[in-house]
């Protein structure tokens, strides 16, 4: 089981963030061209978690996604960090997201990601809001340590039920592999531009289950521009310091090169479904229960 899963927030970035500039939202409109094209042409459905405010201010791209026949999941309404939020304001972002999305596609929203994989042990209370609002699928679990979020103490890497309180939702969360007896990332993000691509094609085939997850600007050879101390602290909730500016300028540029290419011959040589089509194919009553 191959899952294909892209995370859509670059235009909401570039209009509230990086000044709104004409010319990548033209980069962000051929990209996303190429990759529904694509995907039609391999006969492949991804699922592609979008930014509700997306759904005000640009709607014809959930439009387009929408209309090529790939699931449309939620990211969030504003792409804040789940982390750096309370219960009460994650219960209402939620909220207006699912509603935008759902208001312009005329289609459920049965999936979720949380922006940067924000949802961790000491707030899983989202599984709960989540459920409330009709979230069938999650997908923000990471299942190790990050800079920005990240799950380490979830004890499963494979499709599993998570029970919290009196809510049970069905995660699907990022899958390390197992290389040197240790759990390597390698399915999106600076983890799949840096692995190779005949490492890649290893490691899958020694996996039943697969979460690949991409931006937009994941596949762009240009470098994201090096972000002034007010920037990135509006943008990362986080001190400015030149320290944290440079190490997410290298992770966020590293290996962009290849990353398009990369992804072709991927696309090219296996077969690839969304969340839903995956969570449907999955006999739930034998996968693991993780009570929180």
């Amino acid at each position: 089981m191959k899952i294909l899963s892209f995370d859509i927030e670059e235009w909401y970035i570039e209009k509230h963030f990086k000044g709104g500039r004409k010319e990548k939202y033209r980069q962000y409109d051929k990209l996303l061209d190429w990759i529904l094209n694509t995907l039609d042409k391999s006969n492949s459905k991804a699922t592609f978690f979008c930014v509700g405010q997306l759904a005000v201010e640009f709607p014809e791209v959930l439009k387009r996604i929408s209309d090529n026949g790939h699931e449309v999941g939620s990211h969030s309404n504003r792409h804040l960090w789940i982390n750096k939020m309370t219960r009460q304001e994650f219960a209402e972002d939620t909220r207006i997201a699912v509603q935008e999305i759902e208001n312009l596609i005329g289609k459920k929203v049965s999936s979720f990601r949380a922006p940067a994989f924000s949802i961790g042990k000491d707030n899983d209370w989202a599984f709960e809001i989540l459920a409330e609002n009709g979230i069938e699928y999650d997908c923000s679990v990471f299942p190790a340590s990050r800079d920005l979020g990240g799950f380490p103490q979830f004890t499963s890497t494979i499709p599993s039920l998570v029970k919290k309180n009196d809510y049970t939702i069905k995660e699907l969360p990022v899958c390390p592999a197992r290389l040197m007896g240790k759990a390597v990332p390698f399915s999106g993000g600076g983890y799949f531009r840096l692995v190779p691509l005949w490492l890649h094609k290893e490691l899958i085939s020694h996996m039943d289950y697969v979460m690949f997850y991409f931006h937009i600007n994941d596949l762009i050879e240009q470098s994201s521009k090096f972000m002034t101390k007010q920037e990135f602290e509006e943008y990362y909730k986080e001190p400015g310091t030149l320290k944290n500016r440079i190490t997410r300028y290298v992770k966020t540029n590293i290996g962009k090169g290849g990353a398009l290419n990369k992804l072709d011959t991927l696309l090219g040589n296996y077969s690839f479904c969304n969340v839903q089509q995956a969570a449907e194919s999955i006999d739930w009553n034998k996968q693991p229960l993780i009570e929180l």
